[in-house]
């Protein structure tokens, strides 16, 4: 099957003006061995992620699909419009006072993903929100151990953190 030639992505939001990025892999494919997400972005945003703020002002830069079903609130963060319906983030002035925002991706994590999920590597990056996501997992025995299965209600902070991170906890 002939290479897809990549397509580069130009950003212009409230974060980053004049981004580029290069698309080298296809849409949710070929992510590192380590990196197993259990959601994709879209799954994350129509659940119920960040208080419905996250990414209402960068719609163009991914797929109109992903925000179909998006519970969103452009004006506010509502942890009403979170799956678990409880305030599970810290602000991003706080991701920042402690260093947790790279370069390439100034709203943190999630950005990285859906970035990452529409093909687009960065070595050094990817190790780094790879390794964070690995180390999130850590909150999944504490809802194993201390919940019934099934239980949502049980540990819905921890839950809607770990969401924060495409776990599914709804299984568990």
């Amino acid at each position: 099957m002939p290479r897809r030639k990549p397509k580069t992505v130009r950003v212009r939001d409230k974060m980053q003006r004049d981004y580029r990025y290069v698309l080298t892999e296809p849409v949710g494919r070929n992510f590192d061995p380590e990196f197993r997400p259990e959601l994709t972005p879209k799954q994350m945003l129509e659940l119920g992620v960040f208080g419905g703020k996250y990414m209402t002002d960068c719609r163009k830069e991914f797929p109109a699909s992903w925000f179909r079903r998006a519970r969103l609130c452009s004006e506010r963060h509502d942890p009403r419009l979170n799956f678990f319906g409880v305030n599970a983030s810290l602000s991003l002035s706080a991701w920042r006072e402690k260093g947790w925002i790279l370069l390439e991706d100034p709203r943190g994590w999630f950005q990285w993903y859906c970035r990452y999920y529409l093909g687009r590597r960065v070595p050094d990056e990817d190790r780094i929100q790879i390794r964070r996501w690995k180390a999130i997992r850590r909150h999944l025995g504490a809802i194993r151990k201390n919940c019934k299965k099934g239980d949502l209600d049980c540990r819905r902070r921890q839950r809607q953190a770990l969401l924060h991170w495409a776990y599914d906890t709804r299984r568990i």
